[in-house]
């Protein structure tokens, strides 16, 4: 069983601790040096690291190949990551992986919770739970890839700043997010749909 107070100091804040320890000991391992390999629905065998090195080794052999999940929290080891070179031992200790992992399954959580509308009460959370830890240990959701799909709390705090000011860093802004933001947060509130349509155009051709 993994120390609870090495979680409790290392952990994302971002998700309450006795979720986190579900995670851990649901979806995680006990070995900071565990690295699981697959290569589609088949279990790669790969000698069991004894040494940071001895699964970096392991690691760089098989990126770009096979799907890679590595220690305490079985981080998806290829995430973001182009070529062997790019990756760091922070995979391999301890608390950065929990850091790194517990902050990336936290906006696996909240894409769950998300889905369901966001509950308050008690009693969906352990089906939300249930199904975070699914969508963890496939990367999907839904038909999301969830490693991928912007963090729905990132989307809250930067989606009302776009129409509460005509600025042009916020335009910038804006279309940097038009991407992220869902078409009906656009077009439910009429009055500051407004401001995105150019009318220009219109007035030129008469």
């Amino acid at each position: 069983m993994v120390d609870a107070a090495l979680i409790q100091q290392c952990a994302d804040p971002g998700l309450k601790l006795a979720i986190i320890e579900q995670f851990i000991a649901r979806a995680g391992s006990e070995d900071p040096l565990a690295v699981t390999v697959r290569s589609g629905n088949r279990v790669v065998l790969v000698p069991k690291p004894k040494t940071a090195d001895e699964a970096m080794g392991v690691i760089r052999k098989h990126i770009g190949r096979d799907t890679i999940r590595v220690g305490i929290t079985q981080y998806p080891a290829g995430l973001g990551i182009l070529e062997a070179g790019q990756l760091k031992p922070d995979l391999v200790d301890a608390c950065a992986n929990i850091r790194m992992g517990t902050a990336l399954f936290a906006k696996v959580y909240r894409i769950v919770l998300k889905w369901y509308g966001n509950p308050t009460g008690e009693e969906a959370l352990p089906q939300i739970l249930d199904d975070a830890i699914i969508a963890w240990q496939t990367g999907y959701f839904e038909g999301e890839a969830v490693f991928r799909t912007p963090d729905p709390g990132e989307q809250e705090r930067a989606e009302p700043e776009p129409a509460e000011s005509k600025d042009a860093g916020t335009q910038t802004l804006d279309r940097q997010q038009e991407d992220e933001v869902p078409a009906d947060a656009v077009s439910s509130d009429p009055n500051k749909a407004g401001i995105r349509i150019d009318l220009s155009g219109i007035g030129a051709k008469r």
